[in-house]
């Protein structure tokens, strides 16, 4: 039975990754460093799930911490990486960029460091979206992104090419996943649909940044999860795209279907378009149909209404998740 290492296994997508690999078979060494960059007690709802499967077992640590790194592929029969620890939030990025270097890009290097001691040979990198900014639409994986326009693509940026450095000189099988605008149950409360449905639930005026015009090609996270654990397979050095692959929805569009599935109107605070998001994103697809077989399988309104109702089931703890 291979045993995976699956660092930011308390994550958002994290938790749902390491589910599918569970139930398929593999034993999994979850890592995730806890911080409160959001709401900890949504980590720890998505822990307390996995910590009932007895092929799950977990370290609390950071992956710049080297030592920590190094006895944790000590104590484990690691057969391969899937590296979902990362700072993420365009925005946020602008106010710390340092600790997004550090974790994104440092912590990247000190992977692939003990995978190259240990001679563990495949890597699955979560990568970003918006890494395309400034691209012709639908995004292709051989475009240029040369011209990272926040410190978080600049940081996944820094990884893609550090992992291809060791690939290049070591050998090291990798799969980088870009990831389009994932969203679904247990999401972060920092991303726009997890804080859309609570506000128009509560009756707060959402914060929507720009007209509602701006469009995204949004994947539910039960599809990018089973994604990233069919990356698994080798590639050589690969960049796959994991999106929706039609055409982008607005934001306001999604605004509508949480009215209608809360049956509740949301109140508009309107903001300035931020100069480090991007108007649209739209991912190409064929390559990871190509080379993993893989499909999205639930559409938006479908995800929307499945998240939606994971949140009503839970709405009597998460009323007091920080925003």
């Amino acid at each position: 039975m291979d045993e995976i290492l699956l660092t930011g296994a308390a994550g958002f997508i994290g938790w749902k990754t390491a589910q599918i690999l569970l139930n398929q078979g593999f034993r999994v060494v979850g890592l995730d460093n806890m911080n409160d960059y959001y709401d900890v007690s949504l980590k720890e709802h998505r822990l307390e799930y996995l910590r009932k499967h007895p092929e799950f077992r977990f370290f609390r640590g950071d992956i710049e911490d080297l030592e920590f790194l190094d006895s944790v592929f000590d104590d484990c029969g690691i057969n391969a990486v899937i590296n979902l620890a990362a700072r993420a939030g365009v925005r946020y990025s602008m106010e710390n960029p340092h600790v997004y270097l550090t974790t994104n890009g440092q912590g990247t290097l000190n992977l692939l460091e003990m995978m190259r001691k240990h001679s563990i040979m495949k890597m699955v990198l979560a990568s970003t979206s918006s890494l395309y900014a400034g691209q012709e639409m639908p995004f292709v994986e051989t475009l240029p992104v040369n011209t990272p326009i926040s410190p978080y693509a600049a940081s996944k940026k820094a990884a893609e090419v550090m992992a291809y450095s060791y690939h290049y000189l070591f050998g090291i099988d990798v799969s980088i996943v870009r990831y389009f605008t994932v969203y679904g149950p247990a999401g972060r409360p920092d991303m726009s649909i997890f804080r859309f449905i609570k506000w128009i639930d509560e009756g707060t005026p959402i914060e929507l940044f720009g007209d509602g015009s701006q469009s995204r090609d949004f994947t539910y996270v039960d599809d990018i999860a089973d994604g990233t654990v069919k990356a698994l397979r080798n590639v050589g050095y690969e960049i796959i795209n994991l999106g929706g692959g039609k055409n982008p929805i607005s934001m306001n569009y999604v605004i509508g279907k949480i009215e209608e599935y809360l049956g509740k109107k949301a109140q508009v605070d309107g903001k300035p378009f931020h100069k480090a998001d991007i108007m649209a994103t739209w991912a190409d697809i064929t390559k990871a149909g190509e080379l993993l077989g893989w499909k999205p399988e639930i559409g938006l309104d479908e995800g929307l209404r499945r998240t939606v109702d994971w949140y009503l089931e839970n709405r009597g703890w998460l009323k007091d998740v920080r925003l």
